[in-house]
């Protein structure tokens, strides 16, 4: 599954929402991926999803592949939704 997402969140991903990003894309076996601007990490990994540098206002894709990619992708997005709310 693929869906796009603008961060919303004050910080952008950077530090602790990094963190809670990655420990929920953790709970799931199916691999899961972000892409922005023309780069894509593994979401399971806090050092690429940092690497990534995504600020307020950025577009990012989250790809699901594998068994769990549905139960995945629905916690993911709602995980980011309830991050952007300030």
């Amino acid at each position: 599954m693929r869906k796009e997402f603008v961060i919303a969140n004050e910080q952008g991903l950077h530090a602790r929402p990094a963190t809670l990003l990655v420990k929920k894309a953790n709970q799931f076996q199916c691999d899961i991926s972000i892409t922005h601007e023309d780069e894509t990490v593994d979401l399971k990994s806090i050092m690429g999803v940092l690497s990534l540098g995504v600020n307020k206002g950025s577009l990012v894709v989250i790809e699901t592949e594998g068994e769990d990619e549905i139960e995945a992708m629905e916690a993911i997005s709602e995980h980011i939704k309830g991050m952007n709310v300030d």
